[in-house]
């Protein structure tokens, strides 16, 4: 699949500002600080991916842009308006799937659409086509249990587009699967990236999910999280097995780079903390 260059080079969608996240732990002296002076663009229809050590303060970042918390100092906008709150434009997709077990794969499509007020017609017609779009054409009727797991994710991926949201936030959805379902998916999610053009973030412990995925690699420090770098992802071509190009290679290599002091800063801290 060919990246459209017009999708390269648009304006920004998501506006991150001096944003920094603290949390009071019961205990503590001072208040524990998750995200500190984070500044990121993210530009409108792009694939961006987010990497860190663990504990780094890549879920707390993905939730403040969904809304689910606010930022203890800065301010993040979406199309120039400050974020809130959760909203419609913004759909999530975390690691565990979180179906509902006595829906079938078409009523777990519709839940968010039935809370907007959908007709039922419009509801069954959206779920289908999503369904589709993920590749469960003839799945509609069975039951999360009846799913194999990279099928519900599918689900909840289905779920998350249904109700058309312009960005798409995605946390390690993929960490839970084998690595042959993995890829798979990684493969589906693009195509649906360009059939769509929607503005996905996705956060990933891979650095080579990473670069396979992403238009630009987002690199963050060990804690308190910072943004550290952020590498640009430049194929010619998505064709063929692109885990074969030299130049993916050569971006595995520069990001570990990048991570592998964080990496051990991460790890010194959690020894230090444990003894």
């Amino acid at each position: 699949m060919t990246v459209a260059p017009e999708r390269i080079l648009t304006q920004t969608k998501i506006g991150i500002r001096g944003v920094s996240k603290t949390f009071q732990v019961r205990g503590a002296d001072r208040p524990f600080t998750a995200l500190d002076e984070i500044d990121l663009d993210i530009r409108g229809g792009e694939f961006l991916t987010l990497v860190g050590p663990s504990g780094c303060g890549k879920s707390t970042l993905l939730d403040l842009i969904a809304g689910l918390t606010a930022p203890s100092s800065g301010e993040i906008v979406i199309d120039g308006t400050p974020i809130t709150g959760p909203g419609l434009d913004r759909g999530i997709v975390f690691q565990q799937y979180a179906l509902f077990p006595w829906r079938t794969a078409t009523g777990n499509v519709e839940f968010g659409l039935e809370a907007k007020g959908v007709a039922r017609r419009e509801r069954a017609e959206r779920a289908r086509h999503y369904l589709d779009l993920v590749g469960l054409a003839g799945f509609e009727e069975r039951y999360p249990h009846e799913l194999s797991g990279g099928m519900r994710q599918r689900v909840a991926i289905a779920r998350s587009l249904a109700f058309d949201p312009d960005v798409l936030l995605m946390d390690e959805p993929f960490a839970a699967l084998d690595a042959q379902t993995r890829e798979s998916l990684q493969e589906e999610l693009l195509g649906i990236w360009e059939k769509t053009g929607k503005t996905i973030v996705f956060i990933t412990h891979g650095i080579d999910e990473a670069v396979y995925l992403g238009q630009r690699v987002a690199v963050m420090t060990s804690r308190p999280g910072r943004i550290k770098d952020i590498v640009e992802i430049a194929f010619d071509s998505r064709e063929g097995d692109l885990r074969a190009d030299g130049r993916f290679g050569e971006y595995r290599h520069h990001i570990w780079t990048l991570l592998r002091d964080e990496v051990a800063a991460a790890q010194r801290e959690e020894a230090s903390s444990v003894a």
